[in-house]
């Protein structure tokens, strides 16, 4: 009895061993039997009584002991129990003893294990279950004992085979859970029986041939699955399989579109399982990657012409095989059916996947595929949500190592989403998927799959724009009509992310060296390079040029050959074209600090580029995307041509400051050319002002330039266009005239602010590359004009601009301008800690001075000096070159959601901040700083207006402390007008005394000590420094005032700095204290005077000396009204006691003593204790 409890343990050891101890007894009561049998004393061999009742039953077991027989009942009784472990520790039981005693019959066991493991339909469902459940662990046990195989290949007239199939066949039918378990017990029969057997007997059976005639029209996948398994044993070329395999049967045949039309319920059902695969997908997907697998091997070797033929047809049988089991099964089928079937397509895939190449991957992510799986990650509350992200995760996981298959999948997702399946999903797929190509070989691998998609429309335009073609009536709702992405647009949107994702490459490009060697560095410059030209080729091609004949054209100069897509590429399409050639040469100007000198000429993208649209612009078959006017065509050739010359005298110059200019102005001009391409008719005159101004700062190339007889028509559309005889004079006197008026510099600076309005990021990096390396020269008129644009206000104009109020300029956006400057914050350890909220200054707020505010705002507009209006001040000649830029931003149409002309405006003025910080950067000492700095000022109070900008505002306030406040040179000498200092000094006090706003108060204070520097360097008469104190001296006169928002810590700070000025403001100090009613002002009043005491410089003896009787005289005011806060009672007495350490320190006691009245000393004696002994008349 040990050995049966044994047989249910959960050790599968245990189990076994029991197994074991039950065949061992049951051999030895056997033979025991066996052998009473022939002597006639069948008792002898009974030593268990109490199985006689068992054995004395007709069960077909005449020939078995007792013992045995009873056994096989336990047995088969056990394999119903629904104990953990029973049925496979019983099963293992009955296995082992069919196998070991011969004598217990097989018919008879089959005819037992129904009998006693009866099943009607009355049963209740746990008992039938047990029961059916039994029965088909009991047939497997046979199987597994090799009894039947045996006994067939001893009497092949046997009916064994075919009786056992059928009582399995028709165990199966009962319960749909039976069908998958019950090929599996056929199957395993069919492992031991020879070829013979399976056609003669299994295939012959009446239950399957019944079966297999059903199977197809019921949707059986265990009868298909049956089928194929017999099919690979013994590949029988007869029809008797129905209409689950074609006849004759082979791979290709099966995956036949009709038939696997004719079996797709098989399929649909075999979703029963789920969340478990059913087995006849493992049948299906091995025939499917064997093919695949097969190609893949013969691709990889060489082989001669015929074998070539034969790879060809190869592959094109796989993919059909494939194509045709993913249109009628995965799409046709399983997607449009239920979510289970759903989540079964899905599983299916991901088990083909890892095996197929990047072909096939294309082929089995279609269009459907695509759109059902965005169907389900576009709502977070599907039921089938989670088996997509599980899909999506695994679908990454499989690719992420293999470059190929991975852009397939990249390319797949994005053609049939329309370049917007991360969007759609809410998911990062296909950003990271990009994110992994990050060496050389990887990136050119991307880019070239890109480049096919963008010109392949068939497989985009093709695909169905509907997506219900993936929804049923059991799916979730999918996108609306505006989240739509397969829509008219889907092609201009996918195309636009190829661009602008092909742009992109370069940022996860991860160049490595293995030292800091020079070839080293030359070699990843020369990878990264290679990149670079690939895209620079692709955008260059499709954004500039179209061809006339046909969509591909062959460039026997450069040995390639480009295509372009059949349908004619929209302007938008090509404008980002543009656009990211601009970025790309900007990043690449960016990244020439990292180049070796030596090898400039094999990595500049500049010279590739112009010498790449030269060449494709001698293609006959190949023109520019669109007719140039013939202003911008002018602009487009002399750009060209300028760019060349320059060009060859970079290279004769040589390294060095020559070389450098050349290099960024062929930048400039470079983007320049893209940007009349860009826009037409609108940059054209600034090109060719640019062009000029080149041959006006590098003589040589005006000499090689061929062109110069065309400038007649450079200077506008107004010129006439009959100056023929005249064409070759007329640039020399255009520039002569021009030349007495304004210097090269001014005109570049104009140029660049008639650009700089609406030009793109990288338009504007090339303007600031090329002033940084000229704002040396700019004069003082250049100059201006560039300040008055920081102070220009639209404000007043807009009534100038004659019903323009519509008026809307287009200015690019140009994220990179607004430079993220450190916020300006107070002066160090000058603002005053103390608590300031008392009763004077919180009644100040609402009460502040309106005249004293428009004082403050106000600064000199001219360099002569003259106070200003808010108009700027500016003279004709200012207004004149100015207002150009502003009308351009009047003039254009206001459309619906643009930027408004304020902000506009405002680009403007930052970038045109970036000039003056690289020339204040550049030239931090020179006397026009001041001009930047007083004009800077005004623009920076005025920002803080209604209509002020913060990104503005923090820009000044960043080149103001960054730039001049805290330069280590600025204006020195005594070539600095004194009266400009001592206007600049006494706005900026008034600004630190009344402004209301925190950010003003601390600019000016800052502004003030660098003023002070520089009249600290200069040699000034006794006259001009009484000046500087009286301005001081206003602030503190106006101290006590309510508008005064002074903090006298910024006073302190300036006498620490400037002693010289705490001398002068001394007695006043004094003064103030004695007639100041608040306590916390006479306070910080007091700290004032303590600061001037400490910075004395001099002989200290004699300073104390004359102003002792002042002193005493403070102490007896100070003490005469004794502040009721404790803390500042404290203060009080500390001052006083200060003096008197100072006085000890200085041996003055007596001198003191002698000025102390009696008043001041009985308040001495009564405040200061014990720091007043010394001072006491009977003290020695």
């Amino acid at each position: 009895m040990n050995v049966f409890r044994d047989l249910a343990s959960p050790e599968a050891s245990v189990r076994g061993a029991a197994a074991e101890a039950l065949v061992a007894e049951l051999r030895e009561v056997q033979k025991a039997y066996e052998k009473g049998a022939r002597k006639g004393e069948k008792e002898a061999a009974d030593r268990d009584g109490f199985s006689q009742m068992e054995a004395d039953k007709d069960d077909g077991l005449e020939n078995c002991a007792p013992s045995v027989r009873y056994a096989i009942r336990r047995l088969i009784r056990g394999v119903s129990s629904s104990r953990e472990y029973a049925r496979q520790g019983f099963a293992l039981g009955l296995t082992v003893v069919l196998e070991s005693i011969r004598s217990i019959r097989i018919e008879a066991i089959m005819k037992l294990i129904p009998n006693l493991l009866e099943y009607s339909s009355s049963m209740k469902g746990p008992e039938a279950k047990d029961n059916l459940l039994g029965r088909l662990f009991g047939f497997g046990a046979i199987v597994r004992s090799g009894r039947v195989s045996r006994q067939w290949t001893r009497d092949k007239s046997s009916p064994i085979v075919k009786n056992f199939v059928n009582e399995v066949v028709e165990l199966s039918s009962k319960k749909r859970y039976l069908t998958e378990p019950a090929v599996a017990v056929i199957l395993d029969l069919v492992k031991k029986l020879p070829d013979e057997a399976i056609l003669s007997e299994v295939l012959e059976a009446p239950g399957v041939q019944d079966w297999f005639n059903r199977a197809a029209d019921m949707g059986d996948p265990d009868a298909l699955f049956l089928a194929l398994k017999l099919q690979e044993r013994t590949s029988v070329q007869k029809e008797i399989f129905g209409k689950l395999l074609p006849y004759p049967f082979s791979p290709d045949n099966f995956f036949v579109e009709h038939h696997l039309k004719s079996i797709a319920a098989c399929f649909k059902e075999s979703a029963f399982c789920l969340p478990r695969i059913h087995s006849l997908w493992l049948v299906i997907t091995e025939m499917l990657v064997h093919e695949a697998a097969s190609q893949n091997d013969i691709n990889t070797s060489c082989g001669k012409k015929h074998k070539k033929n034969k790879k060809a047809s190869s592959s094109e049988d796989t993919k059909k095989n494939l194509r045709n089991f993913c249109e009628v099964v995965i799409e046709g089928s399983l997607l449009l059916s239920s979510h289970d079937r759903k989540h079964l397509a899905f599983n299916i895939l991901l088990s083909i996947l890892p095996k197929l190449s990047p072909s096939a991957i294309q082929v089995v992510l279609s269009s459907k595929v695509v759109h059902g799986l965005m169907d389900i990650l576009s709502n977070e509350s599907s039921w089938l949500y989670n088996a997509g992200k599980h899909f999506l995760n695994e679908l990454a996981s499989v690719v992420s190592h293999d470059n190929d298959r991975r852009a397939a999948v990249i390319i797949n997702l994005q053609k049939y989403s329309g370049g917007r399946f991360d969007s759609m999903t809410k998911t990062k797929t296909v950003k990271e998927l990009i994110g992994k190509f990050q060496s050389v070989e990887d990136c050119l691998c991307l880019v070239q799959n890109l480049m096919a998609l963008f010109v392949d429309e068939e497989a985009v335009s093709d695909e169905p724009s509907d997506q219900s073609q993936t929804t049923d009536e059991n799916s979730e709702i999918g996108p609306t009509e505006e989240q739509d992405p397969f829509g008219h647009g889907n092609v201009d949107v996918l195309k636009s992310w190829v661009v602008n994702t092909i742009s992109c490459v370069l940022k996860n490009l991860k160049l490595t060296s293995k030292g800091n060697s020079d070839s080293e560095m030359v070699k990843c410059i020369e990878e990264k390079f290679q990149v670079q030209t690939e895209i620079l080729k692709f955008l260059a091609v499709q954004g500039l040029f179209s061809a006339s004949l046909g969509t591909e054209v062959t460039s026997f100069e450069l040995q390639e050959k480009f295509k372009w897509p059949k349908n004619s590429i929209s302007t938008s399409l090509r404008n980002e074209c543009i656009e990211q050639l601009q970025f790309l040469l900007e990043d690449a100007q960016k990244d020439e600090a990292l180049h070796v000198a030596s090898e400039v000429k094999s990595n500049d993208l500049g010279y590739y580029f112009m010498r790449f649209i030269n060449t494709i612009c001698n293609i006959p078959s190949v023109s520019l995307f669109r007719t140039v006017s013939g202003n911008d065509d002018n602009a487009f050739k002399k750009l060209l041509a300028i760019e060349s010359l320059l060009f060859q005298e970079e290279r004769k110059a040589g390294p060095g400051l020559d070389s450098t200019k050349m290099h960024v102005m062929r930048y400039l001009l470079i983007q320049l050319l893209l940007q009349v391409l860009l826009h037409p008719d609108e940059y054209w005159e600034a090109a060719v002002d640019v062009t000029i101004c080149c041959k006006k700062s590098f003589p040589a190339i005006a000499q090689g330039d061929s062109s110069s007889v065309q400038e007649s028509g450079e200077r506008g559309p107004q010129e006439s266009d009959e100056d023929g005889p005249e064409e070759s004079d007329e640039d020399g006197s255009e520039d002569s005239n021009e030349e007495a008026s304004l210097e090269f510099m001014d005109v570049l600076v104009q140029t660049f602010l008639s650009i700089l309005p609406h030009a793109s990021g990288p338009v504007c990096f090339s303007i600031e590359q090329v002033f940084r390396v000229f704002c040396d020269d700019i004069t003082e008129t250049g100059l201006l004009d560039m300040l008055r644009v920081v102070k220009i206000d639209l404000k007043g104009r807009q009534t100038d601009s004659d019903d323009e109020d519509d008026g809307r300029v287009d200015i690019e956006d140009d994220d990179e301008t607004v430079m993220e400057d450190a916020e300006v914050g107070e002066i160090d350890d000058v603002a005053d800690d103390l608590d300031e909220n008392t009763e004077d200054d919180s009644t100040d707020e609402g009460d502040v001075d309106q005249d004293d505010l428009k004082d403050g705002d106000k600064a000199e507009a001219t360099k002569d000096g003259d106070d200003s209006d808010d108009s700027d001040g500016m003279d004709d000649d200012a207004m004149f070159r100015i207002d150009p830029y502003i009308a351009r931003i009047f003039k254009e149409r206001n459309l619906p959601g643009s930027e408004t002309k304020q902000s506009q405006l405002m680009r403007f003025k930052l970038r045109v901040l970036t000039l003056l910080d690289i020339y204040l950067q550049r030239n931090p000492g020179k006397t026009l700083v001041l001009e930047v700095y007083s004009f800077l000022m005004q623009a920076f109070v005025k920002s803080h207006g209604t209509d002020g900008s913060e990104p503005f505002r923090q820009r000044i306030a960043g080149i103001l402390q960054r730039r001049i406040f805290k330069g280590r040179e600025y204006p020195e000498g005594n070539g600095i007008d004194f009266s400009k200092l001592e206007r600049l000094l006494e706005k900026a006090l008034r600004l630190a005394s009344r402004s209301r706003y925190s950010t003003v108060a601390s600019v000016a204070q800052n502004a003030a000590f660098w003023i002070l520097k520089i009249i600290n360097s200069m040699n000034c008469s006794e006259e001009e420094l009484a000046s500087v104190v009286d301005k001081f001296r206003s602030i503190l006169n106006d101290y006590n005032r309510k508008k005064s928002r002074l903090k006298l810590g910024f006073v302190k700070e300036v006498v620490r700095r400037n002693p010289w000025i705490g001398q002068e403001l001394f007695g006043l100090a004094v003064q103030k204290v004695e007639g100041t009613g608040a306590e916390y002002r006479r306070n910080q009043l007091l700290e004032l005077v303590d600061c001037i005491l400490k910075s004395w410089v001099g002989d200290a003896s004699e300073v104390w000396t004359n102003h002792l009787a002042q002193l005493c005289e403070l102490i007896q005011e100070v003490l005469s009204k004794v502040p009721e806060n404790k803390s500042r009672r404290k203060e009080v007495r500390r001052f006083c006691t200060g003096i008197l350490q100072t006085v000890l320190k200085l041996n003055l006691k007596e001198q003191f003593q002698n000025a102390l009245s009696p008043e001041t000393y009985s308040l001495c004696q009564a405040q200061l204790g014990t720091a007043f002994a010394p001072f006491k008349k009977d003290s020695k």
